[in-house]
C-alpha cells in the first residue's frame, strides 16, 4: 500500500483492516517418473518449496496444498483449496503433468487460476543431462495442454513461464496476486452510498445490482440523516483533538475560519463513526441543501474527514460516484493511492492536460504537505467551508475509472501519462499537469470515446498492467488508451 504520506502522517493516520488476499497453491508433476528417476522428486520438491517461499513473502495468506503426482492426490488438493475460498489459485507444474491432473482444481475452486511453469536454471546443461535432470526443466511442455483443456472446459487461462529465481518472472506473479488483491477487497467491499446524484449527472448514476453481481460488494444506501446523528454525538473535546491531527496533516491557510474548521473538524468524527457503524470501505456522497440548512452544512463539511479517510484506506468520492469510489478501491488494493479527478483545461504550449477536483483527495498524491484552504463558496456546490489543496507529486501517473456499456456492463479504463511541474489554479483543488505524450485535445477525444464518466481516479505510477489483470480476474473488459 501507498506509505508515502509525508514525514508525520504515515504515523498519525491508522489504515483501515482487511483481511489478506488469500492464495492457493499447489506444486505437482507426473508421478510415473518418480520410480524411473529417484532423483527427480527431490529436486522438484526443492524447487516448490522455494515457490512457496517465494509466496509467503508476499501480502497475503497462503493455502498450500501441497505437491500432488496424479488425479487422485489433486482431488483432495482441489477440495482443500475450495473450502479455502481463495481468491487466487496458483498451479506450479514443476515438471509435465496430464491437464486431468489440473482440471479438477480449478472446476472445483470455482476461483481464477494462475498457471506458472518456472524451470530451476536459464538453460539446461547439455553435455552432462541425463533423462531425469530433463525432465526438472519440463514444466512448459503441459503449459499448451492446459491451456487447450481450460479453453475447452470455458475456463478462462492465465500463466506465467520462467526460471526460478528470474525476477522479472517473479514481477509477472506478483501483478496476479496484486490483482487477486482488488478482485478479494471488491468482492467483500461494502459502499456506502450517501445522498442522492447531482441533479443532471446522468454519465454518474450506477446501477447497484449490477455493482453486486459483477464484483460480490454490497452497496449500503444512506441518509445524510445517518450522519447528522453521530455528528451531533461529537464532543468539543474530539474537535479539538481533531483540529489538532489536522494542524499535523496540513499547512493551514490564513483564509481557513476558525468556526469553518472546528465544523469540518465535527463533521470529520462523525463520519468515522458512520464508517465505523456500517463497516464501508467507500462512500460516495452528495446533497445539494438549501439556504444554509443543516444537510446543506453536512455536505459542505466533508472535505477535511473525506480526505482524512481517503488516506486511511477508505476512499470517498463526491457528486454520489460510485463508480470512481470502487475504482479508487481497487487502486488503494494496489498500492496506487487513486485520488478523485476530473479534466480542468488543457495547456496547448506545454501539451498538459489539467486535472484536479474539489472535495475528497488522497494525501498520499501530493507533492508536498497539503493545504487547507478556506473558501467562502463552492463552485457548482452550495455551502462554505475549508477545502484540501495539493499539487500531485510529478511523475508516472495513470488515470482509472469504471465505464459502464449499453448492457450494463462494467469497463476498466486505464491511460499512463506524467505529472509535469508548471502553474496551477490556487482554488482549494488537488490539480495536477499530465503529459499523455502527444496532443491533449486529441487525449481527451480518445478517453471520451472508451465510455468513462467525468470522474476517475488519478494513481501513482505506471500500474495499467496491475489494473488490466484484475480486469481479467474479475471477468471484465479492460480498456486502455495511448497516443502512440
Amino acid at each position: 500500500m501507498i506509505q508515502n504520506l509525508g514525514p508525520s502522517a504515515g504515523a498519525l493516520l491508522e489504515p483501515k483492516q482487511r483481511k489478506p488476499t488469500r492464495i492457493g497453491l499447489v506444486s505437482g508433476g507426473l508421478g510415473a517418473y518418480w520410480p524411473q528417476f529417484p532423483d527427480l522428486l527431490p529436486q522438484l520438491q526443492a524447487s516448490a518449496r522455494y515457490v512457496t517461499e517465494r509466496f509467503n513473502r508476499l501480502d497475503a495468506e497462503v493455502i498450500d496444498a501441497g505437491f500432488v503426482s496424479d488425479a487422485q492426490d489433486a482431488g483432495i488438493a482441489a477440495e482443500k483449496l475450495r473450502l479455502a475460498d481463495c481468491d487466487l489459485i496458483v498451479v506450479f507444474l514443476a515438471t509435465y503433468l496430464t491437464s486431468s491432473m489440473v482440471l479438477p482444481i480449478a472446476q472445483k475452486a470455482k476461483t481464477p487460476v494462475l498457471v506458472i511453469d518456472l524451470q530451476p536454471t536459464e538453460a539446461m546443461d547439455h553435455s552432462t543431462f541425463d533423462t531425469g535432470k530433463w525432465l526438472a526443466y519440463c514444466g512448459q511442455c503441459p503449459v499448451p495442454e492446459v491451456a487447450n483443456v481450460f479453453r475447452r472446459a470455458g475456463i478462462p487461462f492465465r500463466s506465467v513461464s520462467g526460471y526460478l529465481r528470474q525476477e522479472s518472472a517473479w514481477a509477472r506473479i506478483d501483478q496476479w496476486v496484486h490483482a487477486a488483491g482488488v478482485r478479494s477487497l471488491l468482492r467483500n467491499a461494502r459502499h456506502g452510498l450517501m445522498g442522492h446524484l447531482y441533479p443532471g449527472m446522468l454519465d454518474v448514476s450506477t446501477d447497484l445490482t449490477r455493482v453486486a453481481t459483477t464484483f460480490g460488494s454490497h452497496v449500503e444506501v444512506l441518509e445524510f440523516d445517518d450522519l447528522r446523528e453521530r455528528v451531533n454525538q461529537v464532543t468539543d473535546t474530539q474537535v479539538a483533538d481533531r483540529m489538532d491531527l489536522a494542524r499535523k496533516l496540513f499547512d493551514i491557510d490564513e483564509s481557513v475560519q476558525d468556526e469553518d474548521f472546528a465544523w469540518g473538524a465535527r463533521v470529520s468524527v462523525g463520519l468515522d463513526r458512520l464508517v465505523d457503524d456500517f463497516d464501508l470501505d467507500t462512500i460516495a456522497y452528495y446533497h445539494r441543501g438549501l439556504a444554509g440548512e443543516l444537510h446543506e452544512r453536512l455536505g459542505a463539511g466533508m472535505i477535511l474527514g473525506s480526505s482524512i479517510l481517503t488516506a486511511r484506506g477508505v476512499p470517498m468520492a463526491g457528486e454520489y460516484e460510485l463508480r470512481t469510489s470502487i475504482a479508487q478501491l481497487a487502486a488503494h488494493a494496489i498500492g496506487a493511492g487513486g485520488s478523485f479527478t476530473e479534466i480542468q483545461a488543457l495547456n496547448f504550449f506545454d501539451n498538459v492536460v489539467e486535472m484536479g477536483h474539489d472535495g475528497p483527495a488522497h494525501l498520499a498524491v501530493s507533492s508536498a504537505v497539503p493545504l487547507l484552504r478556506g473558501l467562502g463558496v463552492y463552485h457548482g456546490k452550495r455551502g462554505w467551508g475549508v477545502s484540501v489543496e495539493f499539487d500531485v507529486k510529478a511523475g508516472p501517473v495513470t488515470t482509472f475509472g469504471l465505464g459502464q456499456d449499453p448492457d450494463g456492463s462494467f469497463v476498466f479504463i486505464t491511460s499512463e501519462g506524467e505529472v509535469k511541474p508548471g502553474p496551477l489554479l490556487a482554488i482549494g483543488n488537488t490539480t495536477s499537469r499530465v503529459d499523455f505524450g502527444g496532443d491533449p485535445g486529441r487525449w481527451v477525444d480518445e478517453w471520451s470515446q472508451t465510455g468513462i464518466g467525468h470522474h476517475w481516479a488519478l494513481c501513482i505510477g505506471h500500474r495499467a498492467a496491475d489494473i488490466g489483470a484484475a480486469a481479467n480476474l474479475l471477468g471484465i473488459e479492460h480498456r486502455h488508451v495511448t497516443l502512440s
